[in-house]
């Protein structure tokens, strides 16, 4: 095919996609100047907007892949997504939801045959490997779909290529800006609705955005609208016209005499923070949430499931029929089949007992059908999990599953992740401050934040996503899979492991399989707005000894800790405020490190009642509990930079008033660690 017999194709290709109302994928897969070549001549050939989104832009209109997010609301004629380096799985999918009708979506890859077995710079970001990371099975996948899709269009270096036959397709009637049919019932519910709050969701295109903007537009009550970024309410702010005013969710948290408003419209609500979603739910008498249904924005059915489950007289509506391209658009069709958007079925589910499995990444060739309705499950049961997840899945290093199967269907999924086993002188470090290497969260948080300076030694298993079918929750089936989990093992492994937003439900579940409370956080997540916890099911004696003596170390502080957190556990508490050895190695990583002060609260508290001087900063804020701004303003401090260092002085003159030799003893150990550092 002559060049321009190639753009004479794509011209009358475009022509019928326009007048078809679809958007195709064309994947050109090559030597990156090859590639570079065909852009600039199908972008010099085809009017439109021809975004560029990589990290090396070509185009005059370009953004970073971290920077899509940032842009969602707003709409593209053709794209290209440079993945010749890595591929942002998320940022794709975004894009893809981003084109109008009659765009094309350009995917630059490496060359096809050798793509699989190249390191892909985007594994940085979700895998815990030094350096970047081949992805042979995301890749195989991801192959596989686009070849088996007779729309997308495959065109490689040195092979001859040929648009593939376009499926009749009806004209399409673009949306006239007047309410569809779905979009005008929803509107007449929520015109008449009285106090409380309504959700509406919806896949990319389907305009759910169009529908907030008309109902600002309908409603004769002053109305705010919200979102993650202003940028990404533009098609809102188009059909709200001048009844369209924007406050961020941070600022109008924090805007203390708001005026009397009627209605708050949340756009993408699921990409804003759960605790202050519900602080903003709670200032307005009627509030609308519109959020999409797919996992690329960290949401999906779990949203609805989880979130809106706290507002029992939720109104619920959903859109269905794409406004802004036809039905059956082969764009969206192929990246749902990558990304595994489309959702589990949750309304049935066969009786019988499940069979339990262990299933491994290695075994993914000849078992993919079982991973993918494995992550299908956790996506509707968490709605944090994303396409970043999908990859973690099939390709990052030290990933495992447990699988409850009732025939061909997956009524259970345990993943966890492999951490610890670091050397001795690195977890030290670890515990001291000095060192923080990527992953192994549960691993290195117990020795950063726990009493024990070895703890990053030893092998765990984290527990990072599980998941029940909801018509087969309370069979104890999650139980069963952990149990699975700690026969698999085989001793390769010192414990189990689990990091949660802490609630009491949660806590009883982890309770009853076995698992023991070792660590609280002292700061709510921003997804939950739970207090993070962690626990541990031993395995081995050395995971045990290291669960009692973290377990032990938690109920001796507690009565500290607990006057820092708004969280009632129910915990014994150890009485004994004498100061042990244990509380003076981790007051030297406090004092000659970099321990943070809310891992050492129990032993500085013990340090001050042990210590008679005067430690004005320690007691400020320890004892009488001043604000780190204004005990730094009372002591003609500059800061809180300023303040801890001045803590971490005074806990050094104490130990040396206590005990001179044993402080110069502990110091010189922690000298050795920066030598190594």
């Amino acid at each position: 095919m002559t060049a321009g017999t190639f753009i004479a194709s794509i011209e009358q290709a475009t022509a019928h996609m326009q007048q078809t109302g679809i958007r195709r994928l064309l994947v050109l897969a090559g030597e990156s100047q090859w590639s570079s070549q065909q852009v600039a001549t199908l972008s010099t050939s085809l009017p439109g907007d021809w975004l560029w989104v990589g990290p090396s832009p070509e185009l005059p209109f370009h953004c970073a892949p971290s920077a899509v997010r940032s842009m969602l609301g707003r709409e593209f004629q053709h794209a290209v997504f440079d993945a010749r380096r890595g591929l942002d799985a998320a940022a794709l999918a975004a894009l893809s939801g981003m084109l109008k009708a009659g765009s094309w979506l350009l995917l630059l890859t490496p060359d096809w045959s050798r793509w699989a077995s190249l390191a892909d710079e985007d594994s940085s970001r979700w895998s815990d490997a030094p350096q970047a990371i081949p992805t042979p099975h995301f890749v195989s996948h991801l192959q596989r779909c686009i070849k088996q899709d007779a729309e997308a269009g495959l065109w490689q270096q040195h092979e001859p290529f040929t648009l593939n036959r376009f499926a009749f397709r009806p004209d399409w009637q673009p949306a006239s800006g007047a309410p569809e049919q779905e979009q005008a019932v929803i509107l007449d519910n929520l015109s008449g609705m009285g106090r409380g709050v309504a959700v509406v969701t919806a896949a990319r295109g389907r305009g759910k955005s169009a529908l907030a903007g008309m109902l600002v537009k309908r409603i004769s009550g002053a109305c705010l609208v919200t979102a993650p970024a202003k940028a990404a309410t533009d098609v809102l702010a188009s059909y709200a016209g001048e009844s369209f005013h924007f406050m961020a969710p941070d600022a109008l948290a924090a805007e203390c005499e708001l005026p009397a408003y009627d209605w708050l419209i949340v756009d993408e609500a699921a990409a804003i923070p759960a605790p202050l979603l519900r602080q903003l739910i709670e200032r307005f008498p009627r509030v609308l949430l519109t959020t999409t249904v797919q996992g690329y924005e960290g949401t999906g059915r779990g949203f609805v499931l989880k979130f809106c489950a706290a507002f029992p007289a939720l109104k619920r509506f959903t859109l269905n029929t794409p406004i802004r391209w036809a039905r059956n658009d082969p764009l969206e069709q192929v990246i749902d089949r990558i990304m595994l958007f489309d959702e589990p079925d949750l309304e049935q589910f066969p009786p019988r007992d499940p069979v339990l499995q262990v299933v491994e990444p290695a075994d993914w060739p000849r078992q993919s059908e079982q991973l993918e309705q494995m992550y299908r499950l956790l996506s509707g049961a968490h709605y944090r999990t994303s396409p970043l997840d999908w990859r973690r899945m099939l390709d990052a290093p030290g990933q495992h599953f447990i699988a409850a199967n009732i025939k061909a269907q997956c009524a259970g999924a345990l993943w966890m992740v492999a951490e610890g086993g670091l050397d001795e002188n690195l977890s030290r470090s670890v515990w001291a401050g000095f060192r923080r290497p990527r992953g192994n969260l549960v691993a290195q948080s117990l020795a950063a934040h726990g009493g024990s300076p070895l703890a990053a030694t030893l092998r765990g298993l984290r527990i990072s996503r599980i998941a029940v079918h909801p018509l087969r929750q309370r069979e104890h089936i999650g139980a069963s899979m952990i149990e699975r989990a700690r026969q698999a093992v085989n001793h390769r492994y010192d414990y189990l492991s689990v990091s949660f937003g802490y609630t009491d439900e949660l806590w009883r579940f982890w309770q009853r399989c076995g698992f023991e409370l070792v660590r609280i956080g002292t700061h709510q997540e921003a997804s939950s707005g739970c207090y993070s916890a962690m626990a541990l099911l031993p395995l081995t004696p050395e995971g045990r000894s290291l669960m009692e003596n973290e377990r032990q170390r938690l109920r001796r502080d507690w009565p500290w800790q607990k006057a820092w957190l708004e969280l009632s556990l129910p915990l014994p508490e150890a009485s004994s405020s004498a100061l042990l050895p244990e509380d003076w190695t981790e007051l030297s990583g406090f004092a000659f490190a970099h321990r943070p002060l809310e891992a050492c609260l129990g032993a500085l508290n013990r340090l001050l009642l042990a210590s008679g001087l005067s430690l004005h900063a320690l007691r400020g804020r320890l004892q009488q509990r001043e604000s780190s701004e204004r005990l730094s303003q009372r002591l003609g401090l500059s800061g809180k930079k300023a303040l801890l260092t001045l803590m971490r002085e005074e806990t050094r003159h104490a130990l040396e008033d206590l005990d001179s030799s044993r402080a110069t003893e502990l110091h010189s150990g922690i000298m050795q660690l920066q030598k190594f550092h």
